[in-house]
């Protein structure tokens, strides 16, 4: 089976790592990739957005599944780019659809769906302003957690 991992990361590394000693793995490849992936596999230097040169790739290289590490193309909707794809329907990918990437996109979003299914949840408001934030903090007992609505690559507190 040949395997691209999609990412650049650590999270991404590891993956690679794990893959690369499966008896399933023939050959390996990380679009980024980074430094220590290249020890592991072959590194291809395309965007994990360019949905349009993971294609290519995946089909140069007869690839059948995908592993996406990063949010942000699962957000985008690459597993809904390859579903809707043709050439590309029969490949495996490992992530959600769009509509799904949407609870790890938004913040606001992921808090209205656990509120709406009675998940149990942190208190959360969603501010436009520092000062509507402040008065808001100041109901809370610490410790708190701030969060941006959207994607923050893993740095999102």
């Amino acid at each position: 089976m040949n395997i691209l991992i999609l990412g650049s990361g650590g999270r991404e590394h590891t993956l690679a790592w794990k893959m690369k000693r499966s008896a399933r793995c023939e050959k390996l490849f990380i679009a980024p990739g980074n430094a220590g992936t290249s020890m592991l596999g072959e590194n291809i230097n395309i965007s994990v957005n360019n949905f349009e040169a993971i294609k290519k790739t995946v089909l140069e290289h007869q690839i059948n599944l995908v592993i996406v590490g990063p949010e942000e193309p699962l957000v985008r909707g690459i597993v809904d780019f390859f579903a809707n794809d043709a050439a590309l329907k029969n490949v495996l990918i490992f992530g959600p659809s769009k509509t799904g990437a949407q609870l790890e996109g938004s913040k606001a979003f992921s808090k209205k769906f656990m509120l709406r299914h009675h998940i149990p949840t942190a208190a959360y408001r969603e501010v436009t302003t520092v000062d509507a934030g402040i008065s808001f903090l100041k109901t809370l007992a610490s410790p708190f957690v701030l969060k941006a609505d959207g994607l923050a690559a893993g740095k999102g507190v």
